[in-house]
């Protein structure tokens, strides 16, 4: 349910910086269980990520697959599995990016890495309106979502509408806390932080509506399959024959 971190600043579309953060907070919102500190939980999945234009229809969009590991996240897009990755590496303080077709990992600043994500989160907290109150509204119906069934709610506030479709039966965990508190993603969105943990389900779908400059703006971000359970310990590591550079500024 993450647009890879990576692609908000690939991305620099704003509406895409924005939803990047937006399923950041979504993800990484709720209260912590017992299954999140479980060092074997896991959680592995696959999203597309669409810029809806003016006539209301989104076509394409940018993919996604992230694999999560307590304290390791690994981030790949593209249509293609096994292309480049980025992975965050937070149990040792490493960030490295992979390039297949070299095989080679080199190792990135970490600080800095960290400093941009937070630049992108405040660009985030100022499209939203992240001052504004937000407040909350069941939507009507259900619909179905990567095989799970989910019912909706919209957060909104003066500048932004927030739409979420969560499935309740998937965990409720805090699986990406720590990557929300380093991304400076709870600091700069406290207000819907809070009020996506009143939530009750795992979001599978964002929709955000923001107005810039008084032109209404869309993204909408979707799961398409999702896994819950323990993942590779290799996809967090360098892979074998591949040569490592040492950290980039």
């Amino acid at each position: 349910m993450i647009v890879a971190l990576a692609l908000s600043r690939v991305l620099l579309d704003r509406n895409l910086i924005l939803a990047t953060w937006l399923v950041v907070v979504a993800t990484g919102a709720f209260a912590p269980s017992s299954a999140a500190d479980d060092p074997l939980q896991g959680l592995y999945f696959e999203q597309t990520t669409r810029v809806v234009p003016k006539d209301g229809t989104a076509s394409g969009g940018v993919r996604s697959r992230v694999w999560h590991a307590a304290q390791r996240m690994r981030l790949e897009a593209g249509d293609m599995p096994g292309g480049p990755a980025l992975v965050l590496r937070l149990d040792e303080g490493r960030a490295l990016r992979l390039d297949p077709e070299a095989k080679v990992a080199t190792e990135i600043d970490p600080q800095a890495l960290r400093a941009r994500s937070h630049q992108d989160a405040s660009v985030a907290s100022t499209l939203i309106g992240a001052e504004d109150e937000l407040r909350t509204t069941p939507l009507q119906g259900t619909r179905t979502i990567a095989g799970h069934a989910c019912s909706g709610f919209r957060l909104k506030s003066r500048a932004a509408s927030v739409e979420l479709w969560v499935a309740a039966d998937l965990p409720r965990a805090s699986v990406f806390a720590d990557f929300l508190e380093w991304s400076g993603a709870a600091q700069a969105l406290p207000g819907l932080v809070a009020a996506i943990r009143e939530l009750p389900g795992f979001p599978l779908e964002t929709r955000t509506r923001v107005s810039v400059l008084g032109e209404s703006q869309e993204t909408v971000s979707t799961v398409t399959k999702i896994r819950v359970g323990p993942q590779p310990s290799e996809l967090f590591d360098v892979p074998a024959g591949f040569r490592l550079d040492k950290v980039v500024p």
